[in-house]
């Protein structure tokens, strides 16, 4: 069974930074693709950075620039480094995988880390 474990959320006046990573288990198959979402208060869930197989980062207009997306040293793990943040940052943040062999896609979620910035 794939398991999704996030950490390193916290409370972080604005200006601040904080790290997150995700951990997974249960898979001897490289993931695809892993991102990073994030749900605030009576909002729809929304990606905000990805990272491909190859390397390949995406972004969300609003990390441009002060988010960084990196798969790990140990397999299937991926971290964000978040600097300056903003009280518009406070959120859940969610890891997400996406698994392909064959025709087959398999999509995993982690449990989420709360993120508050205070201003």
């Amino acid at each position: 069974q794939v398991q999704l474990q996030e950490s390193g959320g916290g409370l972080v006046q604005s200006g601040g930074s904080l790290r997150l990573s995700c951990v997974t288990s249960g898979s001897r198959h490289r993931f695809d693709t892993m991102a990073w979402y994030r749900q605030a208060p009576g909002k729809e869930r929304e990606l905000v950075a990805e990272i491909n197989s190859g390397g390949k980062r995406q972004y969300t207009d609003s990390a441009k620039g002060r988010f960084t997306i990196s798969r790990g040293n140990a397999f299937n793990t991926v971290h964000l480094q978040m600097n300056d943040l903003k009280p518009e940052d406070t959120a859940v943040y969610f890891c997400h995988s996406v698994l392909r062999i064959s025709a087959h896609t398999a999509n995993y979620w982690g449990q989420g880390t709360q993120v508050t910035v205070s201003s």
